[in-house]
């Protein structure tokens, strides 16, 4: 009787062992992660940034639209066409919307108050811009309110008159003219102003713009006797702190440049006026308004 031969159990266990592997590679495939095309790589600058190192708004500036200019910083200047100079007036005090009109892209004049905590600052940070800096000199007013540190009065001698304009004109670095702050008593009184303009003469290269805080003013008149390129404000931008309103003022200096040449507007560092400010530049532009430094429009 013949021995019936066993079946070797190795063949069952290979078929098994191949099944497990087709079984891993097809669950590999089905739940593998889907794979995304890679992100382009940051720039050089942003990835070498960190948190602290990125610019943030100001808070004074929080409500105002975005810093980066709209307009060209160049501008093409039309040497034919109308020119409007804004002088910003009372600077010194608020140091970072004053940087925000520093940063504008056109010709701007920033007129700094002396014996104010960012007097120097201001003025050096404005030079350096290309900006131009005035001496906001302060002078007796009709109401009895002070106008601040540095006040020429109509009581105050000849010499008396000198030596504060002196005092005052070298608490401004870069100083290249000058406009009065408030003052509509002294601007109105002829010895005062000539005294005013004497030491103009002395210093030599400056101009000055009467603000015409006062109808009466003789300001202008005696700068222009003494010699000095002088000009006088057209238009005050914000009366009212209200962006509306100061794009409305900025329109109508604009359109007094377009009848007679030239205008000269006069604001102050408010953040609504640095708004309307920004938001009016290419517009302006657009209808062939040239901003110009307000010392080009001395004569």
């Amino acid at each position: 009787m013949s021995k019936r031969r066993s079946r070797r159990p190795g063949g069952a266990w290979l078929s098994l062992v191949l099944l497990f592997i087709i079984a891993c590679a097809a669950g590999w495939y089905l739940l593998r992660p889907v794979s995304h095309r890679p992100s382009p790589a940051p720039s050089a600058a942003l990835a070498q940034a960190t948190p602290a190192s990125l610019p943030t708004p100001s808070p004074a500036l929080s409500s105002t639209p975005s810093a980066t200019p709209t307009a060209s910083a160049t501008p093409t200047m039309n040497p034919t066409g109308p020119k409007l100079a804004l002088i910003i007036d009372d600077c010194g005090q608020w140091v970072d919307i004053e940087q925000g009109y520093i940063a504008l892209p056109i010709p701007i004049t920033l007129s700094v108050l002396p014996y104010v905590h960012a007097s120097a600052l201001i003025s050096r940070e404005a030079h350096e811009a290309g900006k131009g800096v005035m001496l906001h000199l302060p002078m007796e007013p009709l109401s009895e309110i002070y106008p601040g540190p540095g006040e020429v009065k109509t009581s105050m001698s000849d010499a008396q008159v000198a030596a504060q304009v002196r005092d005052d004109l070298a608490q401004i670095p870069f100083v290249e003219g000058v406009n009065n702050h408030e003052g509509s008593k002294a601007s109105a009184d002829p010895r005062v102003m000539r005294d005013v303009m004497q030491v103009l003469v002395q210093h030599g290269n400056l101009f000055f713009i009467d603000s015409r805080t006062n109808a009466a003013s003789v300001g202008e008149q005696e700068a222009h006797d003494a010699g000095i390129p002088t000009a006088s404000r057209d238009v005050f931008l914000d009366n009212r702190a209200d962006v509306s309103y100061t794009e409305g003022q900025l329109r109508e200096a604009a359109a007094l440049a377009v009848r007679t040449g030239s205008a000269i507007a006069i604001g102050h560092p408010r953040a609504t006026t640095l708004a309307a400010v920004r938001a009016m530049i290419p517009q302006l532009e657009a209808q062939g308004i040239t901003f110009v430094l307000a010392g080009s429009l001395t004569k």
